[in-house]
């Protein structure tokens, strides 16, 4: 007869002991560590692309390869032309280094032959197509 009395007391406890554990596995917390060179990276990259609409006009490429030597180009491009607006675009593995916003491509021939005295292996290109 006693037994009759346990089980429930039994049963009762384990659902008990049972909705306890489940409320301590609840609390554990995942932590992500990230690499800081990975924010670097990326402030980086938003700073080389922020804000540039590449695909709705002409764009004249003047160089592409290293990030460093990107950068370098574009100084250097900016001492030479000082109208003309230049930016930098990653492009995997490579960047680039666009210069101009022609929305008609007679504009921007005439510009490149200009920019070809100093720049021989620039291009034209319309990003996106």
């Amino acid at each position: 007869m006693r037994n009759l009395a346990l089980k429930p007391i039994l049963l009762i406890s384990f659902i008990f002991l049972s909705l306890n554990l489940k409320s301590f596995a609840q609390e554990l917390k995942t932590t992500i560590e990230q690499d800081a060179k990975f924010e670097v990276l990326l402030k980086e990259k938003q700073k080389i692309n922020n804000n540039i609409s590449i695909t709705d006009s002409y764009k004249i490429q003047i160089f592409y390869g290293s990030g460093e030597e990107s950068k370098k180009k574009l100084s250097e491009f900016k001492k030479d032309f000082k109208e003309i607006e230049g930016t930098i675009i990653y492009s995997n593995p490579t960047y680039k280094v666009y210069v101009g916003n022609y929305k008609s491509r007679l504009h921007a021939e005439k510009v490149l032959i200009d920019i070809k005295t100093k720049y021989p292996s620039a291009l034209l290109i319309k990003p996106g197509k």
